[in-house]
């Protein structure tokens, strides 16, 4: 319970920050990745202040055995480059670029009731579904099929 309670808090917390920074607005992050026209750099320093605070936050979890509130510090389970990720972040880079939402801003801008906001909430859903059967089948596939592959 105390988990969700600082699970919900963290993202209140997030949302919070989203919106007084305005990347809920595609219009705003979409002006700041504009460099070749009429750039709004007014996101770099959302960035650049956010730095600062993520790092005490980093430094602060150094000094403990443990979280507060879990047993153990989980981190990524894969930490080389992979064609996965590399696929994954041009999407998520092109996507962005595209409209001017990544998932958190999205998520956060449903509130607003903007009709742009719940089609690409939805597409981002079928989008994650669409991955995970893709990856389940292609696991299937490979294990079936895998006496047949012959390795070069």
């Amino acid at each position: 319970m105390k988990q969700s309670f600082a699970a919900l808090v963290a993202g209140l917390l997030f949302g919070l920050g989203l919106v007084i920074s305005h990347m809920i607005d595609p219009a705003k992050v979409l002006g700041f990745l504009d460099i070749a026209g009429s750039w709004d750099p007014s996101l770099a320093f959302v960035m650049a202040g956010a730095i600062p605070i993520a790092a005490i936050g980093f430094g602060a979890t150094r000094a403990r055995a443990a979280p507060i509130l879990a047993t153990r510090f989980q981190g990524p389970s894969r930490t080389r480059l992979d064609r996965t990720l590399v696929i994954g972040a041009a999407l998520f880079g092109v996507g962005w670029g595209l409209v001017g939402y990544c998932p958190g801003p999205a998520l956060t801008s449903l509130v607003l009731g903007r009709w742009q906001s719940w089609v690409f909430v939805a597409a981002m859903l079928v989008g994650m579904a669409g991955y995970g059967f893709l990856d389940r089948a292609s696991a299937l596939f490979t294990r079936r099929y895998s006496t047949f592959i012959s390795p070069r």
